[in-house]
Parts: C-alpha cells; sequence; structure tokens
C-alpha cells in the first residue's frame, strides 16, 4: 500500500498514514502465510544486582527491535523526509517477551517508534529485567555467573514471526561494556549468541580485601603463636583472644556473605576451616601446658611412651632423648658423705658395743640419705621425662599444623582457580 502525500511534511504524511493506522489490529502482512521477521538486539545497560537467595539477576537494558511492515510505503522526495516518529499504538508491535522475567517492568515509556519510508518500523525502548538465574555460588567470591534472556513471541508460532539477532555478539558486548554505568560488585563478561545469555562475574576485589585478607592473616598469627614457650606464656589465653577475635569478624562480616539454600559455597568451608583450626591449636596447647606444667604428679611414663614418643618420634622433630646417669650422682653423694665423716681410729675412747652401736647409726643414716637423693633424683627424671614428651608432641602437632593448613589452602585455591577458568 503506497501513500501519496500532499506537501512534503509531516501533517501531510500523517493524513496519508491514517489508512494504516486502521490496520494496527493485525499482523502487517498482505499475506496471511507470509512470516514477519523481528531483529532485535539489547545493550546492557547495568547491573543493578544479583539476588542469591532468590535466584534473580537484576539488570537495565535497551531494546531495540525492527520488522517490516508491508502496508506503510511512500516516496522520502514527495513526503519531505525518509522517517517519521509516531505513537505505537497506531501500528502493530510484535509480542516479544522475556522469557525469564520475573517482575513488573519499571523503566520509564517510550510511547513512539520509527517508521520508515520502505516500511520498515524501529521500536527501541528501555526495561529494567528481574529475570530468573540459577546461581552457581560454590566458588564465591570468584564466581562467574551464566544468565539466560530468552525471546519469544507469546502468542504467535514460529511460522508467523521469528526473531533474529540484530547484530553479532562481539559487538553488543564490546558496546555494553563502553557504556554500562553500573555494575556494582559484578561485571560483564561476555554475550553469547547461542542464547543471548550474558554472563556476569563477580568482582571479588572487596571479597578478597574484606574476607579472604583478615582470614589469612589470623591464622598466620595462630601459626605463629607456636612459637611461644608455653610453659613460660600462656599461650591458650592469646588462641583464645584470637579465636574471639575471630568469631566477632565473622559476625560483622556476615552480611558480605551469599545467602542461598541450594549449595554451601566454598568460602564458608574455608572461614570453617580456619575456625577449625583455631579450635584444634587452642586444645592442643590445653594439653601440652597441662604435660610441661602438672608432670611433677604423673606416673612414670609408660614404656610404650617411651619407645614412640621419646626414641622415634624426638628424633623426627629434632628432639633427641636427654640421658642422664643417676647412678653416678648418687655416688658422688656417698663419696662426699664419707669424706666428711671422721675415721673411726681417730674418735676417742669407747667400748665395743659402742662403737658398734655408733656405726650402725651412721650406716642408717648414709642410706636413708642415699634413699632419699635416689627418689628426688627418680622423681625428676619422670617430670623431666613428661617435660620431653610435651615438647615432642608439640613440635610434632604444629608441624602437621602447618602441613595441615597448607594442603587445605592450596586445595581451596585450586579449584577456585579452576573453576574460574572454566
Amino acid at each position: 500500500m503506497h501513500q501519496n502525500c500532499s506537501q512534503p511534511n509531516q501533517p501531510a504524511l500523517l493524513d496519508a498514514l491514517n489508512s494504516v493506522f486502521n490496520l494496527s489490529a493485525i499482523r502487517p502482512v498482505k499475506r496471511m502465510t507470509t512470516c514477519t521477521n523481528v531483529s532485535t538486539f539489547f545493550t546492557l545497560y547495568g547491573i543493578l544486582g544479583v539476588d542469591e537467595k532468590a535466584q534473580l539477576l537484576l539488570t537495565y537494558i535497551w531494546l531495540d527491535y525492527w520488522w517490516m511492515n508491508e502496508f506503510v510505503s511512500w516516496d522520502p522526495a514527495q513526503c519531505g523526509t525518509n522517517k517519521i516518529a509516531l505513537p505505537r499504538e497506531k501500528f502493530w508491535v510484535p509480542d516479544v517477551v522475556i522469557n525469564e522475567f520475573m517482575d513488573e517492568n519499571t523503566a520509564p515509556d517510550v510511547p513512539y517508534v520509527f517508521v520508515y519510508n520502505n516500511g520498515r518500523i524501529h521500536d527501541a525502548l528501555p526495561v529494567k529485567v528481574v529475570s530468573s538465574c540459577n546461581l552457581d555460588i560454590y566458588t564465591f567470591p570468584f564466581d562467574i555467573q551464566r544468565c539466560n534472556l530468552g525471546f519469544n513471541s507469546y502468542l504467535h508460532s514460529a511460522a508467523d514471526i521469528k526473531i533474529f539477532l540484530g547484530k553479532p555478539t562481539e559487538n553488543i558486548t564490546e558496546y555494553s561494556k563502553a557504556v554500562m554505568t553500573t555494575m556494582g560488585e559484578w561485571e560483564l563478561l561476555d554475550i553469547t549468541a547461542e542464547k543471548d545469555q550474558p554472563n556476569p562475574g563477580r568482582r571479588s576485589t572487596m571479597y578478597v580485601v574484606n574476607l579472604l585478607l583478615p582470614s589469612c592473616f589470623l591464622i598466620t598469627v595462630d601459626l605463629f603463636s607456636f612459637l611461644l614457650p608455653p610453659q613460660t606464656v600462656d599461650r591458650a589465653a592469646f588462641k583464645m583472644t584470637l579465636i574471639l577475635g575471630y568469631t566477632v569478624f565473622m559476625l560483622i562480616m556476615n552480611d558480605l556473605l551469599p545467602i542461598t539454600g541450594n549449595t554451601i559455597p566454598l568460602i564458608n568451608v574455608f572461614f570453617s576451616l580456619c575456625l577449625v583450626l583455631m579450635v584444634a591449636s587452642l586444645l592442643e596447647t590445653i594439653v601440652v601446658t597441662n604435660l610441661l606444667c602438672g608432670s611433677d604428679n604423673f606416673s612414670p611414663v609408660p614404656h610404650w611412651i617411651q619407645v614412640l614418643v621419646l626414641q622415634i618420634l624426638g628424633p623426627l622433630v629434632f628432639l633427641p632423648q636427654k640421658n642422664k646417669d643417676l647412678d653416678n650422682k648418687a655416688s658422688a653423694v656417698m663419696v662426699k658423705r664419707r669424706a666428711n665423716e671422721q675415721p673411726p681410729e681417730e674418735r676417742g675412747p669407747a667400748t665395743m658395743d659402742t662403737k658398734a652401736v655408733e656405726e650402725l647409726r651412721n650406716l642408717g643414716k648414709d642410706l636413708q640419705a642415699i634413699r632419699l637423693q635416689v627418689e628426688q633424683q627418680l622423681s625428676g627424671k619422670n617430670s623431666e621425662e613428661w617435660i620431653q614428651v610435651g615438647f615432642i608432641i608439640d613440635r610434632l602437632l604444629f608441624a602437621l599444623y602447618i602441613l595441615f593448613l597448607s594442603v587445605s589452602f592450596i586445595t581451596i585455591i585450586i579449584i577456585w582457580v579452576n573453576s574460574y577458568n572454566t
């Protein structure tokens, strides 16, 4: 249908298009078997946020639609222009919807469309999209989310309306990154052509600085607290203070962590691991301090502990057993006491019975002194052995602490890196 204008101005062109306005209720094709091809593309103007709990993606996009109206045609020279902006309700508009739309579009309404002299119509409008998105936050905060935006006609079949991508995805992605003004903690990585999926990746710098680095610093301080001598410093109080501080830190930063019931994020596993290591370190300190400070009241070290801890584990952690010759000490004490005594022949005259009684008394005193000395030495030996056991256990658990901490952290980092790269 060709429109003729009486004058080369907009009022004359609007007058000529009155016959087309009456056809706005039907699909603009001359034959019902003709398919209307709708070309579309969008510009991602802003990532407003992601609701991990409700599994929603909030974006602000600019939508563009192009299609042909076979009832519109005019001569640009006769009508004075090759395009005109007219109210949307004057023309048939394809019922293209976003499948994942979950809420009302609160973007400003644009009441006009552009109509070209060859019948091509351009409709552009802003849309605030609240779309459903299956979020996987296991590798939080190094996660990349793939969210779908599927465009299709709600009522018409593919025989009536076919939707095509109007621009290469490379151009859509590049232009979206150039004009994007709002990203928050997210950044746009790519828009794929297969399903028109915008892929936002989380900006992890804020979480690394506010969550991961403080946790690493606190666990490092807890690690170096093993260097404090437990027999002279209250290492347990120091570790309890660290645990209390870490708990308060987690309560303060709890709002930054994602809340979802689907999966447990790896960062939550990381924080739990740090807390478990601190508690285990405190329990180890309690056991070692008990061995070092209460060893005087313990029974002698069992033989299997002497073999396993003192003879096997001690050299492995570079704390060999200390050997002491108690017999030499006892002998030295006896020689000293005998040297201080006066020989019997130099004493004053006495009867034979008196000399025998005196000798027996002196011998009893010597035996009692030797007994006390040996008991003290044996008691000291038990105490020293338990102290040595405590130092060996402390050194061994310190090594195991470092090993477990290193393996755990390296494993978590590898999982994060692999997930981010894939």
